[in-house]
């Protein structure tokens, strides 16, 4: 099943690769959507694919990269809308 999620992660998330390590991760897991920082030093993610991938995605933004301390992770689901063609960082 198909579906879309809207990520909020808080922690220590910025300035520690934690945007390139969810890329990589979303890429692995087959998802699409983007990743970016956030102004309040939270960390974004939308994406869409299998519940299953995304599902699996959560938990690996849970661990972060090596220098992250993630603090809670927020998961808002949406309706999928087949919206992206890859998975980017998103720059301000």
């Amino acid at each position: 099943m198909f579906a879309r999620a809207r990520i909020i992660v808080k922690g220590k998330v910025q300035g520690v690769f934690y945007r390139a390590f969810t890329q990589r991760s979303a890429l692995r897991l087959g998802l699409k959507g983007w990743v970016r920082n956030l102004p309040n030093g939270d960390v974004e993610v939308l994406c869409e694919g299998e519940k299953e991938s995304i599902e699996e995605l959560i938990k690996e933004l849970w661990e972060g990269p090596p220098l992250s301390k993630v603090k809670d992770v927020t998961i808002s689901w949406e309706d999928y809308k087949s919206e992206f063609r890859d998975f980017t960082i998103k720059h301000r």
